[in-house]
């Protein structure tokens, strides 16, 4: 993976407006800054070599303890700490991570990826503020880091600062075209200002990039569904889906747009395997019911 940096997809889920009869909104999935793959959410990069089974936390705890064995023959290598930083915010030890992370921008302070990392884990702290600082200062070290950028757009998009985000979205597109989460989640801006058109056109750039996220279709479906194109929604959804068959919000959304099509019974269906995957689903529980099924 490129610049030694981090590839973890979990922590804050956010949506989007529900569009007319309340349909789930992405489920964007933040990390620490990645090579490959979405920068801002997306499916998971790892890091070559060091984590075997990224799902498993048996394959967590194995990496963290060979990582530490590194950082114990080189306790003043910098990048052996923001490597095992990683780690460590991928099994969601968050201030593991921030303390290796701090202990690598003391060893070198021009570290720019351990800049970086800490920011999201401090965005998922909900330390936005510091988040920012951080991706600025990774950002100021090389100005051509295309991931603090999107970074720091998707703090500002949570914080409602969406003409920053914007700006940030387009400088990391300037710097690298290629990279498919800035398009994806500047799509989520478009989408929620009602631009769907533009939101359609940046999801399609991300799955033109990468395939294999399953966000962007989801995305893409969403907009979809808002220009009238049920058909392309559906099928947009359903590619969701074959890229991973636990996407409660796909299911979902698929069960949405049967249950308008009025295949009731592939509408139930759907809706009930979202509840079974998200119980805490108000949208999902109610569609299980109107369709006719018991959301027990």
């Amino acid at each position: 993976m490129p610049d030694g940096a981090i590839g973890l997809r979990t922590g804050s889920a956010r949506r989007a407006r529900a569009f007319g009869m309340m349909l789930a909104a992405p489920l964007l999935l933040t990390g620490c800054i990645s090579g490959p793959g979405f920068g801002g959410s997306g499916a998971i990069s790892t890091i070559p070599g060091a984590e075997s089974d990224p799902g498993s936390v048996a394959g967590a705890q194995a990496n963290i303890a060979s990582l530490s064995e590194v950082v114990r023959a080189n306790p003043r290598d910098a990048g052996a700490l923001n490597v095992r930083g990683t780690a460590y915010a991928r099994a969601g030890a968050n201030n593991e991570a921030l303390q290796d992370f701090s202990n690598a921008i003391t060893i070198d302070p021009r570290l720019y990826q351990a800049y970086a990392n800490r920011a999201l884990v401090l965005r998922r702290l909900g330390k936005l503020d510091l988040a920012i600082a951080d991706f600025s200062r990774a950002i100021e070290i090389n100005p051509n880091y295309d991931q603090a950028y999107v970074g720091r757009a998707n703090v500002y998009r949570q914080t409602n600062r969406v003409d920053l985000a914007l700006a940030d979205f387009a400088a990391a597109i300037q710097i690298n075209s290629q990279n498919p989460g800035a398009y994806h989640d500047r799509g989520l801006i478009y989408q929620l200002r009602g631009e769907h058109q533009a939101a359609i056109n940046d999801f399609s750039a991300a799955i033109e990039r990468d395939a294999t996220a399953p966000e962007p279709w989801n995305g893409r479906g969403l907009s979809k569904l808002a220009t009238g194109d049920s058909k392309g929604a559906l099928d947009d959804f359903n590619a969701a889906l074959n890229l991973n068959k636990n996407y409660a919000d796909a299911w979902l959304n698929r069960g949405m747009v049967q249950e308008q099509l009025g295949n009731r019974d592939d509408a139930r269906a759907a809706c009930q395997r979202a509840l079974s995957l998200s119980p805490g689903s108000a949208v999902a529980r109610a569609c299980v019911q109107r369709t006719g099924g018991v959301a027990g």
